[in-house]
């Protein structure tokens, strides 16, 4: 495991997180939250529509304008502002414990940006950290203050552990989380099962999913040579073996057919995936992303 160049959430760090809300919201030009209507009945911030009055209805929500001038008991209608759920499903695994910087250190950075921007703009906010399953959560809150819980919370939640299984994390998620929103999945996608079968339960459970598709650069080019002992990061699974320049192309070649298949399926799918590697400068990421239209539409 290599250590992070910095800490995780120093003051500079925090400072940026302002600016990023900000950033974020130019490029939308602020619809993040309001331009997300539902029509109800009752009150509101907009008016919708008129239809009859039925018995039962609240009294306090009659047009007696209307009343006046044609005899007729109209009910309004209002569109109201309803809070976007933003859920953070974050692999807690070991696998993301390797790299330089840690895909663990980049990737709740990542998390505890995107987040303070959700709530920002009076989403609410959670996270659910995983390997296996879902081994720890931060449930739903609201407002800018609430920031800090969430950065104790990641800071605290310590190494990676365990080997991941994404589609019994998703079940378990899905059980525990039946409203929908926005599913944010931040991993590396490293599971001997695959991550179809869990990126299509978030589908079906029709969440908004994206996916950050985080990787390091040991990841793509180990540099390894020789005989060597190797260890599965996840399983603890050793192995002794010669590495070639003739075997590290063809892992190469193999690696790059895992990130094509990512993107395959994001595409074919219409599921927004950026693929992100832990020494991109985290800004210039978070306003990608927001510049794609991938985080909230």
């Amino acid at each position: 495991m290599t250590a992070s160049p910095e800490p995780l959430f120093d003051p500079a760090f925090l400072s940026r997180l302002e600016y990023l809300a900000l950033a974020a919201k130019r490029i939308v030009r602020g619809e993040l939250r309001g331009e997300r209507p539902t029509q109800v009945r009752g009150s509101g911030v907009q008016f919708a529509d008129f239809r009859e009055y039925q018995p039962g209805d609240d009294f306090r929500y009659v047009d007696w304008h209307a009343y006046a001038r044609i005899g007729q008991l109209l009910l309004k209608l209002f569109e109201e502002e309803q809070d976007l759920h933003v859920y953070f499903l974050l692999d807690h695994s070991r696998s993301m414990g390797q790299g330089a910087p840690s895909k663990s250190w980049f990737a709740k950075r990542l998390t505890a940006a995107l987040a303070f921007i959700a709530l920002s703009n009076l989403d609410r906010a959670g996270v659910s950290l995983f390997h296996h399953s879902v081994v720890r959560e931060l449930s739903m809150a609201r407002g800018k203050d609430r920031i800090l819980s969430m950065l104790s919370f990641l800071k605290e939640s310590g190494d990676g552990e365990g080997s991941t299984d994404l589609a019994q994390t998703v079940k378990e998620f899905l059980n525990r989380n039946r409203r929908q929103g926005v599913v944010v999945l931040i991993s590396d996608l490293f599971d001997d099962r695959g991550y179809r079968d869990a990126l299509d339960c978030l589908r079906y459970a029709r969440h908004q999913v994206m996916i950050m598709h985080v990787i390091a650069e040991k990841d793509r080019n180990p540099s390894l040579r020789g005989d060597v002992d190797l260890e599965d990061a996840e399983t603890g699974v050793r192995r002794a073996i010669i590495i070639s320049e003739r075997s590290l192309a063809a892992y190469r070649k193999s690696f790059d057919r895992f990130l094509e298949g990512v993107n395959a399926y994001g595409q074919k799918h219409e599921v927004p995936i950026l693929q992100v590697q832990t020494d991109q400068d985290l800004e210039k990421v978070v306003l990608e992303l927001f510049r794609r239209g991938g985080f909230v539409q």
